[in-house]
């Protein structure tokens, strides 16, 4: 098996249809040679923990909703070649991702965190809901098969909050601006939402060159 890091956050677009793409090879080569782990990285690390209302967070990022409108024009392209349905209408609040991090990393003990994440995406980009909330997190939790009761304890107190912050400062004292970042055999990094062809490249490379050797 051959490891692929993916270094993300659950409100980034791109990230969601960086995954996408990444799945639809997958699904095309169900042997595939990838280990998979998510890392953290917050879009905005100084969002208020109860996060902030959409309309104000487009107004002070893209001085409001038009500009917003022309920022996400090749993200609402891109997501339907990719075959999404993004409803930036529905998403009422833009959240503190801390708390969806932790939940990826205790996923992550339990082999879950692919599930997670694709919960995470799924319900923030289609559904509207906020996964800054612990009920919402516990839901999803409760989705993928891991102990909601459990999480919402641990959702409710500080743990791995320092973790988080300390990986997501790893990331980009090792020079990771954006996100999705994919790091294939723990030596070479992808930047980028890639198409599912450069996935399928990837992987042929990889069973050419050996069990032993990264692509």
């Amino acid at each position: 098996m051959i490891k692929l890091d993916i270094i993300s956050d659950p409100i980034c677009p791109w990230c969601y249809i960086g995954k996408s793409n990444l799945d639809r090879a997958l699904e095309r080569a169900p042997d595939h040679p990838f280990e998979i782990e998510w890392h953290p990285f917050q879009l905005n690390p100084e969002m208020p923990a109860g996060g902030m209302d959409r309309a104000e967070y487009l107004e002070h990022k893209f001085g409001g909703r038009d500009g917003a409108a022309r920022a996400y024009a090749p993200v609402v392209e891109a997501a339907e070649a990719a075959g999404l349905e993004i409803d930036f209408a529905a998403i009422a609040r833009t959240p503190s991702t801390l708390d969806a991090h932790r939940l990826i990393h205790w996923a992550g003990i339990e082999g879950r965190q692919t599930p997670v994440v694709s919960a995470l995406f799924r319900a923030y980009f289609r559904e509207g809901r906020d996964i800054g909330d612990t009920d919402v997190l516990a839901d999803i939790a409760d989705s993928a098969g891991l102990d909601a009761a459990l999480i919402r304890q641990l959702l409710q107190g500080d743990s791995d909050r320092d973790e988080i912050r300390a990986r997501d400062a790893w990331a980009r004292e090792h020079g990771v601006t954006g996100v999705p970042t994919f790091v294939v055999g723990q030596r070479h990094a992808v930047p980028g939402a890639q198409p599912p062809e450069l996935w399928d490249k990837v992987i042929a490379e990889i069973r050419q060159q050996g069990p032993e050797t990264p692509a």
